[in-house]
């Protein structure tokens, strides 16, 4: 898909900045600059490289200052910018912007401007699969002048989301440029020349101050490269930056993002959909510290959490047919399985993973679940099993967090300050949206995979139900992955589990008067507010409620939660309801959970919708219809993509990580149900 924008969309530099593109290395590096080419977060860059994926980043080149020189007979040298930046003092502002007269986005961005006869276009690439950036100016000169083409690289090479100190000292050769520690390798057919080295002061960053952050950044400049064409002639500069040696050429990188774009979107028929096969992709990265592909949870804030993933990875991997990754990445997570938990966040270096999250095993089932269903891999699931049933085990007898089964079979989850479902913020000593209890989407998601363990059992024993098959040393899933502890667990029926859990949740969990579920049992007024959790116990393969109240489900949701970009997480009657998300840090987590509109439940809505219709011609009609939401949701922002979260009242503006994973990946799976 092909998203073209005009002058229109940057009527002021503030309009300008609204979006966004996002390219991605497969390594956990990203190039990200606004639509006029600036950089509105500390965040942003035109290469953000990885030294040890995917986590490892650093900002290297931050942005480009761009001049424009016209030097004709008569009259002394004109100089135009075509770069865009703000800064502190409004004064500095570099308004480029206003010579541009477009921006284009599929395989990677380009940026086309006019100024006084002369036509330059931009086009910026980041190679996949290596740190490296080529930038490309062609450049058609119709007037009468000679023109040059000045570009100074603003350099910072700090850790991402770190401040670059005046005291960092920077060296130069004509093919390398030093500082920190890191080395940063140039090509070009430009002509080079170092500078003295300068600080550019107090880079304003306005998305950073929407999200509560520093605004303010710094770079730094220590070399400049020239290229002219004379009158009435055309000519093309090549520059290409790596932290790697034997760098590319401009026509390889084009090449490189074009094939691997390509490949991905061959899954789908629909235009829409395609374009998120290709952007459902660049999430997906490699990790050096386990040899295997992780998922990244979103750009620019997010690194690669376990619930994240386990969501993520259904769409952005299954319904995209990248069957060795979900793999790759399934199997990292059996090898971090500890006390029956998935870990939350992955070690880096010496630190050690965080396990505080209870759904994210649940979710290792349903993935296995729906890998299998798509695969037939047999063989994997053996290998799978005993990781899977190590996880029943421990959620029967009970293990970190508060999870465990309680008398009735449901799954109780969360204890003290401990946020372990994915409405997870805490404040210091403030929970601003406690589920501590039996929340309703972590047992549809412990009925499920109990049904799924009953199916996958069978194919362990023989077709015996619930006899499941010995490990080394007689023991039933005796070996915890990742660790050396093992214990001898009795024998677990799960089709009984699953059928005690059945009878008790309709009677629980089900609300006559507002003819939906309860979010929560916990015995405070928090179980009957109306959240968008509810819908997963709908749109799971294994049903937990009769038609006729799915369908009222569907209809209390559509009705007090829908928007055309995602759910809200409460009811706007609710008086906890929070319509704005923004301002202060303590502000923002108050609102993450409590009406705030998130794109990835959208995802289970849809679902859930064709579920109860019976996956109906006219259901899928209506569903389509309503994908025009997202259509158009996908040009503003970061373009392509689909972001975090949204307002709870007025939806109209992206906020968060403006490329969500789970975002992403649930909506594909809306367009895979509807194609097959």
């Amino acid at each position: 898909m092909k998203f073209q924008y005009g002058k229109q969309d940057w009527k002021t530099f503030e309009r300008g900045e609204e979006n966004c593109y996002l390219m991605v290395n497969g390594l956990g590096g990203f190039s990200s600059l606004s639509m006029i080419a600036s950089c509105s977060r500390n965040d942003q860059a035109v290469l953000m490289a990885c030294t040890h994926s995917p986590n490892n980043r650093y900002n290297m080149i931050h942005r480009l200052e761009e001049v424009l020189e016209l030097d004709g007979a008569g009259r002394p040298p004109h100089r135009l910018f075509l770069s865009s930046q703000d800064f502190q003092c409004h004064d500095k502002r570099q308004e480029g912007f206003r010579l541009q007269t477009g921006f284009t986005y599929e395989d990677y961005p380009i940026w086309s401007y006019l100024a006084e006869g002369v036509e330059v276009t931009r086009t910026l690439a980041l190679m996949y699969g290596r740190n490296v950036v080529g930038i490309s100016y062609q450049i058609r000169n119709h007037s009468l002048d000679r023109a040059a083409l000045e570009i100074r690289p603003h350099l910072q090479f700090v850790p991402k989301g770190q401040r670059l100190s005046v005291k960092q000292e920077f060296s130069y050769t004509r093919e390398k440029i030093t500082s920190g520690g890191q080395v940063l390798y140039l090509r070009t057919n430009g002509e080079c020349r170092e500078l003295p080295l300068c600080y550019y002061e107090d880079l304003y960053y306005r998305s950073d101050i929407e999200d509560g952050k520093m605004a303010l950044g710094r770079s730094a400049v220590n070399h400049e490269i020239r290229f002219e064409v004379e009158a009435g002639q055309e000519g093309l500069l090549e520059i290409v930056y790596g932290i790697e040696q034997n760098l590319p050429n401009m026509t390889e990188i084009l090449q490189n993002v074009s094939n691997h774009r390509k490949n991905l979107q061959e899954r789908f028929h629909n235009e829409t959909a395609r374009a998120l096969a290709a952007s459902a992709d660049q999430f997906i990265s490699h990790r050096d510290s386990t040899g295997q592909k992780t998922i990244l949870a979103g750009f620019p804030f997010f690194e690669d959490w376990g619930r994240d993933t386990m969501i993520a990875l259904v769409g952005c991997c299954l319904s995209t047919r990248q069957y060795d990754t979900a793999r790759s990445i399934l199997r990292t997570f059996m090898a971090y399985c500890r006390r029956g938990l998935m870990p939350n966040l992955f070690p880096e270096g010496t630190e050690a993973a965080a396990y505080n999250t209870v759904d994210a095993a649940l979710l290792f089932i349903l993935a296995v679940y729906e890998y299998q269903k798509r695969t037939g891999d047999s063989a994997f699931v053996r290998q799978a099993y005993p990781v899977m049933q190590d996880i029943i085990q421990w959620y029967a007898k009970g293990t970190d967090y508060g999870i465990h089964m309680d008398q009735d079979g449901l799954i109780m989850a969360g204890q003290g300050y401990d946020q372990v479902t994915w409405m997870d913020v805490r404040v210091e000593d403030i929970l601003p949206t406690p589920r501590h209890g039996k929340p309703v989407e972590i047992n549809a998601y412990w009925y499920n995979a109990l049904r799924i363990m009953e199916e996958f059992s069978k194919g362990q024993s023989g077709g015996k139900p619930g006899a499941e098959e010995q490990t080394e040393g007689g023991e039933a899933g005796g070996m915890i992955s990742g660790g050396s502890e093992s214990r001898k667990e009795r024998q677990l029926d799960y089709g009984a589990m699953a059928d005690r859990v059945y009878a008790v949740f309709e009677k629980l969990f089900w609300n006559p008067e507002k003819k939906c579920l309860r979010d929560v049992l916990s015995g405070t007024a928090a179980d009957d507010q109306i959240r968008c959790n509810q819908i997963w116990a709908v749109s799971l393969p294994f049903s937990l409620l009769p038609r006729e109240k799915e369908s009222q489900v569907v209809e209390t949701v559509f009705r007090r939660l829908y928007t055309p970009v995602g759910l809200r997480t409460l009811d706007p009657g609710d008086a906890q309801f929070h319509p704005f998300y923004g301002g202060a840090q303590l502000d923002r987590d108050l609102a993450y959970h409590q009406g705030t509109v998130w794109t990835f439940p959208l995802g289970g809505y849809y679902l859930a919708y064709l579920k109860v219709h019976d996956y109906s011609r006219q259901a899928k009609a209506y569903v389509r219809e309503q994908l025009k939401g997202i259509e158009t949701a996908l040009r503003e922002g970061c373009v392509g993509q689909l972001p975090e979260i949204y307002d709870g009242d007025n939806p109209v503006s992206s906020k968060g990580c403006f490329a969500q994973a789970w975002s992403v990946g649930e909506i594909l799976r809306v367009y895979e149900a509807l194609e097959q």
